[in-house]
C-alpha cells in the first residue's frame, strides 16, 4: 500500500504524548510525517516542525494555518492527529472533519457530551474517520483477551474490575506546576479531571475487551489534595449492557503506583488478569485448572494479537507499538475507503468517535454521581439511549 500522508497538532519539544505518537505512526512505514502545528507559540512550533524534517512551508505556526494550508493542496495529509489540551480537541476535530480530513484525536474528544455527539455526527456526514486514542487497546494481549472473550473461553462474564492508579501527582506543593494544573481546572479539563484523565481509559478497556457498553454507574469522586477544584481519585461502579457487573478505581495520588493500569474479567468458566506494565504476560485461570501464562508472541494465539505482536517472543513491547497498532488499523481502514473494499477484520479495532462519545456521557456521569453521593445514574449518551 503506498503510504498515507500524516500532521500533527500539538504534541511539540517537551510533550509527553507527541513522541509516542511520531514514533507508533512512523513504525511500520505506513506514515509519512508530511505536516505540523506542534506548539501554541508559533515560531517554536515552526523551528521544532522543520528540526523534525517537516518542509519549511508546512511547518505551520498553528491549527488554523495549518488548516488553511492543507486542505487546497492536491498532496494534502490524510490523517490529522490533535494532541493538544483537551478544551481544544472539539474546535479543532470539527474544522478538519468538516475539510474533508481523517481525524485521531486524543482523549478525551471533546470537553462536553454535546459537542462530542456534535462530532459524531460531523463524521458521519462527512463520511470521514473520527478515531479516539484509546492507545492501550492497541495492545497485543488485550486484543486476545478480547479474542477470548468473543468466542465464550470464559463462559458468560459475571465481572469486569479495572484500575488506573499512580501517585504522580500526589505532591500538595507541585500544585503550580503547570504540566500538573490544568488538569485540575475545570476551564481547561472540563467536570472531571483523575477520571477523564485516566479512568477512561480504564472504562475504555473493560468495553472493548467485553464488546460490552456501560449503562449506568455509581461515583464516589474526592479531591485528596484540597486545594484542587476537580478531583484526584475516583472509585465506580458500573453495569454493562451485556449483563456484567464492573469496578474500577483511578487515582492520581497513589504514591508508589507507576502506571497502574490493570484489568481482571471473570467468567462462568474462567478469569483474565493483565497489567500495562507487564504487557507481554496474560494470566488465564480455567475453571478448576492451574494458572496459565500466555505470552505475546506464541504459537497459537487469536488473529487479532497475531496481527499487533511486533517483535519475537521474550522482549519487551511498550506503548508506542501499541499506538503503532491503532495506526496500522487506521491505515488499513483509510486504504479500504479508497478502494471501496472491506477491512480486514483483525485490523476493525481502532476507537471510534461513538466511543469518545460514551466517554464524555460517563465522565458526566461520575461528575454527577460524585456530587449526589453516589446516586445511580444514566451513563449512556443522549443520542444512544
Amino acid at each position: 500500500m503506498a503510504k498515507l500522508k500524516w500532521g500533527m497538532i500539538g504534541g511539540g519539544e517537551g510533550s509527553q504524548i507527541g513522541p509516542a505518537h511520531r514514533l507508533g505512526s512512523g513504525l511500520d512505514g505506513l506514515f509519512e510525517f508530511t505536516a505540523g502545528a506542534l506548539d501554541h507559540r508559533p515560531d517554536a512550533g515552526r523551528a521544532y516542525g522543520q528540526q523534525l524534517g517537516l518542509a519549511a512551508d508546512r511547518a505551520y505556526g498553528d491549527w488554523q494555518e495549518m488548516l488553511a494550508g492543507e486542505k487546497n493542496r492536491d498532496d494534502r495529509i490524510d490523517l490529522v492527529t490533535v494532541a493538544t489540551p483537551n478544551s481544544t480537541h472539539f474546535e479543532i476535530t470539527k474544522r478538519f472533519l468538516e475539510s474533508g480530513f481523517h481525524v485521531l484525536c486524543e482523549k478525551p474528544l471533546t470537553i462536553t457530551v454535546e459537542e462530542a455527539e456534535e462530532i459524531v455526527t460531523i463524521a458521519k456526514n462527512a463520511n470521514r474517520i473520527c478515531a479516539v486514542n484509546y492507545g492501550y487497546s492497541g495492545y497485543s494481549l488485550v486484543r486476545h483477551m478480547r479474542a477470548m472473550v468473543a468466542r465464550g473461553d470464559l463462559g458468560k462474564i459475571r465481572l469486569v474490575k479495572a484500575e488506573f492508579a499512580h501517585g504522580h501527582h500526589a505532591d500538595a506543593a507541585d500544585a503550580d506546576n503547570p504540566r500538573v494544573r490544568w488538569r485540575y481546572d475545570p476551564a481547561q479539563a472540563g467536570v472531571s479531571a483523575q477520571f477523564a484523565d485516566c479512568g477512561i481509559h480504564a472504562l475504555h478497556m473493560a468495553s472493548f475487551v467485553l464488546n460490552q457498553e456501560v449503562t449506568r454507574l455509581s461515583a464516589d469522586t474526592v479531591s485528596c489534595i484540597e486545594s484542587r477544584e476537580l478531583e484526584d481519585d475516583a472509585m465506580v461502579n458500573f453495569r454493562l449492557d451485556g449483563g456484567a457487573v464492573g469496578r474500577l478505581w483511578t487515582s492520581s495520588i497513589a504514591i508508589g503506583r507507576q502506571h497502574g493500569l490493570t484489568l481482571q474479567v471473570f467468567g462462568e468458566k474462567g478469569g483474565l488478569r493483565w497489567a500495562q506494565e507487564q504487557p507481554n504476560q496474560l494470566y488465564w485461570m480455567p475453571l478448576g485448572e492451574r494458572l496459565q501464562t500466555i505470552e505475546r508472541g506464541e504459537a497459537g494465539l487469536s488473529p487479532e494479537a497475531d496481527r499487533s505482536s511486533r517483535v519475537t517472543i521474550g522482549h519487551a513491547e511498550g506503548m508506542p507499538l501499541a499506538f503503532a497498532n491503532i495506526y496500522s488499523d487506521l491505515s488499513e481502514a483509510i486504504h479500504a475507503r479508497k478502494d471501496n473494499r472491506p477491512m480486514d477484520p483483525a485490523a476493525n479495532l481502532y476507537p471510534r468517535a461513538e466511543d469518545g462519545l460514551r466517554s464524555m456521557a460517563a465522565i458526566a456521569a461520575v461528575a454527577k454521581s460524585g456530587k449526589a453521593d453516589g446516586a445511580w445514574v444514566d451513563a449512556r449518551p443522549p443520542m444512544f439511549r
